[in-house]
């Protein structure tokens, strides 16, 4: 895929759609790689030969010797895991010294965090949303609320921290104690973990918005890297059953500090098939032989967590919405390979409610929950197809397949993933 400008690549569904490929995949035409929202709740994969590399924070671009990565300020950021992808990176061989850069306005993931989101999610019973636990929502919230919050400039103020990391644990404590009754944290042990992790982030810190501009003032081409999916997005998502950030094209120009209109391509990231993580509605779900199936070919365990995945059939209606609301420009489909063996595919075309048929995708979940899929029915086909290496060698009704959801879509579909390795990739050179 020959890339023109600066490009933006965004999940159209509940997540986990194999972004980390594709953001790969691009980085080779790219000078700046940018991730520009959400934390460790995120899970991308990058599998270089017999290599696989999990990262959570880093962008993906990382495995490129010449590309730089920028963590930019609309991350919560978790030193912890950032320090451990760091010792990942080495342990296979890959050197970031000087190509890696995180926001000075990026907010800090502390232990409280993470302690407030468990008790959170454990009080909510069966009204728990699903969370990783990783105290994402709990770091936003802060940032939200502004006096509770930490951001990772303030670490390198040592008198200044250290008073407010104090004020702000007493006040987490407080709370923790009289909502869940937990102990909380220790005050030293946070305050001097606010040493460390100033010491960990120090050499990659910087003026990250001032950065951006300037490589798009001297012509460099960067790739935007979202996390999560749309469907996720805390505004336009099937909320409350969100992440707490913009997943969408959205939150680029916020997350990311630079205006929208040097976006030049926005390619939307798919499953040839539907999964999500956790609680919330899924209208095309199967939980059933079906799903399991999927599931099992699939892989379909978190990145992050290891929770199975919920599994179920492609949901062009719900696809199409993420599309339009992202101003998506060209679609890449992936593991296409998974649904081999299947003698007939369904393909979700839209929903029922109360007997009608909705003309505009529902994002309150009292309403998704009660929607019925309206379903159309598409031969499958017996070949597996991992070891294709040109769209036109498919077989007729994976191509017709991949044509239907294209014609569904009302969006090109340029690039068709038949399994996780870079060489396992099908570009339709017409459509880019």
């Amino acid at each position: 895929m020959k890339l023109r400008g600066n490009t933006c690549v965004v999940g159209l569904q509940w997540g986990d759609e194999a972004k980390g490929k594709i953001t790969d995949l691009l980085s080779e035409q790219s000078d700046v790689v940018v991730r520009f929202l959400g934390g460790s709740n995120a899970g991308h994969t990058v599998v270089v030969g017999d290599r696989t590399f999990k990262l959570h924070l880093i962008p993906s671009g990382i495995v490129h010797e010449d590309v730089l990565c920028v963590i930019a300020g609309g991350v919560v950021l978790d030193p912890e895991v950032f320090e451990q992808e760091l010792q990942n990176l080495c342990d296979g061989g890959v050197r970031f010294e000087g190509r890696l850069r995180i926001s000075q306005t990026a907010h800090v993931v502390f232990p409280y965090h993470k302690l407030e989101d468990q008790l959170r999610e454990t009080d909510s019973g069966k009204g728990k949303i699903g969370t990783t636990a990783r105290g994402i929502g709990p770091c936003y919230c802060d940032k939200a609320g502004r006096t509770q919050a930490i951001r990772v400039g303030n670490l390198f103020h040592a008198d200044a921290i250290e008073q407010q990391v104090r004020r702000i644990v007493d006040y987490k404590n407080r709370l923790l104690t009289a909502m869940y009754g937990s102990a909380g944290v220790p005050v030293e042990q946070m305050v001097a973990k606010a040493r460390r992790y100033a010491e960990i982030l120090r050499p990659f810190v910087c003026d990250t918005t001032a950065l951006l501009q300037e490589a798009i003032a001297d012509g460099r081409r960067l790739l935007f890297e979202g996390a999560q999916g749309t469907l996720l997005d805390i505004d336009h998502g099937t909320f409350p059953y969100v992440t707490s950030s913009n997943a969408s094209a959205c939150g680029v120009s916020a997350g990311a500090g630079v205006p929208a209109k040097v976006i030049d391509t926005i390619v939307g990231v798919a499953k040839a098939y539907t999964t999500r993580v956790g609680t919330g509605p899924f209208p095309s779900e199967q939980d059933n032989d079906i799903g399991n199936r999927i599931r099992e070919r699939g892989h379909e365990y978190g990145t992050t967590t290891g929770r199975p995945r919920r599994c179920g059939w492609f949901d062009a209606f719900a696809t199409r919405y993420s599309i339009k609301l992202g101003g998506v420009d060209k679609v890449a489909l992936m593991l296409l390979d998974v649904l081999s063996g299947f003698q007939t595919l369904k393909i979700c075309t839209g929903y029922r409610y109360k007997g009608q048929l909705l003309k505009s995708f529902p994002t309150d979940a009292e309403v998704m929950k009660d929607v019925e899929p309206v379903y159309e029915d598409h031969p499958g086909w017996a070949e597996e197809i991992d070891g294709v290496r040109e769209f036109a060698d498919l077989p007729a009704n994976a191509r017709s397949y991949v044509k239907r959801l294209e014609t569904l879509l009302e969006t090109p579909i340029a690039i068709v993933s038949v399994g996780p390795e870079r060489t396992q990739t099908l570009f339709r050179e017409e459509l880019i």
